[in-house]
């Protein structure tokens, strides 16, 4: 049991800490919004990857000849819905910071970037294929894992919004704002045709 935690807490780790779109706007968020909604977000992404692999573990093996539709059409929807998010990103005002908030709330942007995140179903299904499919006690396990997965996107998911309000200071000024909402928004973009690729 030991060493098979482990390696969960390893994969769990990995794949929340890992550049991705969830990542990317947590940074954003904590540098245009403040650090309670860059909080939201990465409470709402956690919660959300959470229930992505609670939902991956206990509807996978029915899901099995609908996967690549299912892939495909999540696809399609979260790179719609992260192009928007970059979108946004590029063409955020850059007079000042805004540190009350503004926009999309945190919260839904959390949820639902990782909702409609491939990257999410791919890593929670290969996860659950790892750690949960053919244990004795599968539920058992869907639950140590799903915790394991909760845990490991609050820090993953954290570090990137706690690089943003760092960020916050060197960003004051209106150019050194608009060249990194640029990259940001480039790296989203980039990161969302990498699915395609």
């Amino acid at each position: 049991m030991d060493s098979i935690l482990i390696a969960m807490i390893a994969f769990a780790f990995v794949g929340a800490v890992t550049p991705g779109p969830v990542n990317i706007l947590a940074t954003s968020t904590a540098v245009q919004n403040g650090s309670g909604e860059a909080f939201k977000h990465v409470v709402g992404a956690s919660v959300a990857y959470a229930l992505v692999v609670f939902v991956s573990g206990s509807v996978l093996a029915s899901l099995t000849h609908w996967l690549p539709l299912l892939e495909t059409g999540m696809q399609l929807v979260g790179s719609g819905f992260l192009i928007y998010l970059a979108y946004k990103i590029y063409c955020a005002p850059v007079e000042a910071l805004s540190i009350e908030g503004s926009g999309t709330s945190g919260w839904l942007s959390g949820s639902l970037t990782q909702v409609l995140n491939p990257k999410a179903w791919l890593v929670a299904m290969s996860g659950v294929s790892l750690y949960v499919v053919g244990q004795l006690e599968q539920q058992k396990w869907l639950w140590i894992f799903t915790t394991v997965s909760l845990i490991a996107c609050l820090v993953g998911v954290g570090v990137w919004a706690l690089l943003g309000r760092l960020f916050a200071t060197y960003l004051s000024q209106p150019v050194k704002q608009r060249l990194f909402n640029r990259t940001m928004a480039i790296i989203l973009i980039i990161s969302v045709s990498m699915i395609w690729l």
